[in-house]
């Protein structure tokens, strides 16, 4: 029988309050680019990530060797003490997971015995054909971590040597780690609250004032039950009142962020990268004091299984039909008419591989109101919309698109009237893309009406993130201007320059890249979602291409990890 010694050290090893294995809350908090304080908090939110996750795991694995015990230590006459009486000696090995970044676990074991003086070999396999050892004595937890090249399940194998008495021990647990890969679909449309498309009644009706709408995403429209975020279009039309829209999980609390910003009467569309919750549905609030009709259109979902990786890529432009770039010749588009667009082997995409594309894409010179409508090329167009705009105006939105199987994808003017089109890359998802995504609860970064320092013409703002070990390969954020005193654009790059440079002051300007993510005219509030290049740096830029002062707002919803 186990001896009492042996019995008290496990049972210790139990903590009062278990934590659950994943990130810590600390994991991609944002700081300014401009705070020393900030550099010193990113050092150590590392750390205290990494002893975050090693806690987790250790405080999982003493549950699982104190489970294990309790089946030695039962009451005299239970079956467990019966079928352990047969045993001449036990010895036992338990293990706890926990999981931080996008493709790393932390492992941490130990055995129950009542050999004496036992000393242990753990040898580990981590189902992906890779394999570790470590030694320590019975009674102390051991810890190792692994990273692993693809998201997805894995299963781990411990076998605990006793060096001395040749005795084994083996257990086996399934993990997920924390990432999610892209997986493209058909646009299709899930909510229209103008016809009840997607809502609880047959009938169409707006949504009230301050009140929320549900869309079901999980288990709707092909998408699988599980998934972690969508890529969603979102439109707002028929609007009484000026106001925005905020996207986000069911079942979590509403954030202070917003996704679409509208006035009084105008249709506004924009993309969305949304957390999914557990029960398979997102929430869309309407902030205003007026009605308005929500429309959210798929173009792709994220899960925690092996899909698409992202790769950023240097923004550059692929369209512009003012020049005759990407088309046939120079033009606008006449209405209802289709033109394609080659995407593999251009602005920096590999020439195969392409599963989808992400882009800015920019309406200006319309002649009439009407919206685009981006589509794969082995597709029929769809009754979505990709970019809605009204007469005269400039319009940007960022859209995520499936690539045909000829690598190119199609546009259409869906209006009556000609309109120029700009096609901007920004990234793409392939089978070998190294970065998954990690959703985060939405998080406002930065507004600079909070200083009162709004961002000048013609210059920039840079930010930083916590990275906290992490490889990052871009952010998820959404942009908005606000109050500005002129026309102008917003464009966003990675910074060559760190943030230890900025703080030291031996930072140079950078350049300006030729690229948009959105546009606006004098006192409009416009917003667009950009996944933003963090280059090698980590440091992230927001240009302010007009020539008159404006205010900006970014909101952080996630972020995709290389490891």
């Amino acid at each position: 029988m186990i001896s009492a010694a042996v019995a008290a050290a496990a049972v210790g090893f139990v903590p009062v309050t278990a934590q659950a294995a994943g990130p810590s809350a600390d994991a991609g908090r944002p700081a300014t680019a401009t705070s020393p304080a900030a550099t010193a908090g990113s050092a150590q939110g590392a750390g205290a990530l990494d002893a975050s996750a090693q806690e987790a795991a250790k405080e999982a694995a003493a549950k699982d060797v104190a489970a294990k015990l309790a089946t030695v230590t039962a009451p005299a006459g239970t079956p467990r003490a019966a079928a352990r009486a047969q045993q001449s000696e036990y010895f036992e090995v338990g293990m706890g997971t926990s999981t931080s970044y996008a493709h790393t676990v932390g492992l941490a074991t130990s055995v129950a015995t009542d050999l004496a003086n036992s000393f242990v070999r753990y040898d580990v396999d981590w189902g992906d054909g890779t394999k570790d050892d470590e030694s320590g004595p019975a009674a102390e937890l051991v810890y190792l971590r692994h990273t692993y090249a693809e998201v997805g399940s894995h299963k781990i194998t411990i076998t605990a040597t006793d060096l001395l008495a040749k005795v084994t021990s083996t257990t086996t647990k399934e993990v997920v780690v924390d990432g999610s890969e892209f997986t493209p679909h058909a646009p299709t449309r899930l909510l229209d609250t103008r016809d009840g498309t997607g809502t609880a009644t047959s009938a169409g009706h707006p949504v009230a004032p301050y009140t929320t709408t549900r869309v079901k995403v999980g288990g709707n429209a092909g998408i699988p039950a599980g998934v972690t975020a969508v890529a969603l279009n979102l439109t707002a039309t028929n609007t009484s009142a000026a106001g925005h829209v905020i996207a986000y999980a069911s079942g979590k609390q509403r954030p202070t962020t917003s996704n679409v910003n509208f006035a009084a009467g105008r249709t506004v569309p924009n993309l969305a990268v949304v957390p999914v919750g557990e029960d398979g549905y997102v929430e869309l609030a309407n902030r205003s004091e007026g009605s308005a009709d929500l429309i959210a259109d798929v173009t792709g979902y994220f899960t925690r299984s092996a899909a698409g990786g992202y790769t950023s890529v240097k923004p550059s432009r692929l369209v512009d039909t003012r020049q005759g770039l990407g088309t046939a010749a120079a033009g606008r588009i006449a209405g209802q008419t289709t033109f394609g667009v080659q995407i593999a082997g251009q602005g920096g995409l590999p020439a195969k591989g392409v599963t989808a594309v992400a882009l800015n894409v920019t309406a200006t010179g319309p002649k009439d109101s009407g919206h685009l409508t981006v589509f794969p090329s082995d597709q029929q167009a769809p009754s979505t919309s990709s970019v809605n705009f009204a007469a005269g105006q400039t319009v940007a939105n960022s859209v995520i698109v499936p690539v045909g199987p000829d690598g190119r994808i199609n546009v259409r003017n869906g209006a009556w009237s000609p309109a120029d089109v700009i096609v901007d890359v920004t990234g793409y998802y392939s089978a070998d893309g190294k970065a998954a995504y990690l959703p985060m609860e939405p998080r406002r970064m930065y507004d600079s009406r909070t200083s009162g320092l709004p961002l000048a013409g013609q210059a920039y703002h840079h930010e930083s993130v916590w990275t906290s070990g992490r490889a990052l390969e871009a952010l998820v954020l959404n942009t908005t201007v606000t109050n500005p005193r002129g026309s102008g654009h917003l464009s966003v790059a990675p910074d060559p320059n760190t943030l230890a440079d900025y703080i030291d002051g031996k930072a140079v300007r950078p350049t300006p890249p030729d690229s948009s993510v959105l546009n606006w005219t004098k006192d409009a509030t416009v917003a667009n979602l950009v996944q933003a290049s963090t280059g090698g740096t980590g440091v992230v830029d927001f240009w302010n291409r007009g020539w008159e002062q404006t205010d900006l707002i970014v909101d952080l919803y996630g972020m995709y990890d290389k490891n």
